[in-house]
């Protein structure tokens, strides 16, 4: 599938350039992603709409790439599985033993991986 038809969304997408959630907007924009930053303080990131919560998203997303804290990330996980999506890209720092296991048993396909790297290395 070409990455044109490809959706992500980025769960802890931020304004600031620095940090990863913004650089990861960035780069699948760059590779002809159609992106759904989420953050619910933000209204929009790199001049998208940005969505309080994976829940708002429009469409059931390809990819999500999660850029959140490991304690978020496992309330969220529930909301996540039910939103769906082919792949759930558990960013560094992330990949807790705990949001590992609870993935898992959510049935979702968890791959312990850098956004930035897989996009740069043509995995994603």
């Amino acid at each position: 599938m070409p990455a044109a038809t490809k959706s992500v969304a980025v769960l802890g997408a931020s304004t600031n350039p620095a940090k990863f959630g913004n650089q990861a907007v960035r780069a699948f924009i760059a590779k002809g992603y159609t992106v759904y930053p989420v953050n619910p303080r933000e209204s929009e990131i790199e001049q998208l709409p940005c969505f309080a919560c994976i829940d708002d998203v429009p469409e059931r997303p390809t990819v999500i790439s999660v850029y959140l804290p490991p304690a978020v990330l496992i309330d969220t996980l529930p909301a996540i599985a039910a939103r769906g999506c082919d792949e759930l890209i558990l960013n560094p720092g992330t990949d807790t033993p705990e949001v590992l296991h609870q993935a898992e048993l959510l049935g979702l396909n968890g791959i312990q991986a850098c956004s930035l790297v897989a996009l740069q290395t043509g995995r994603l």
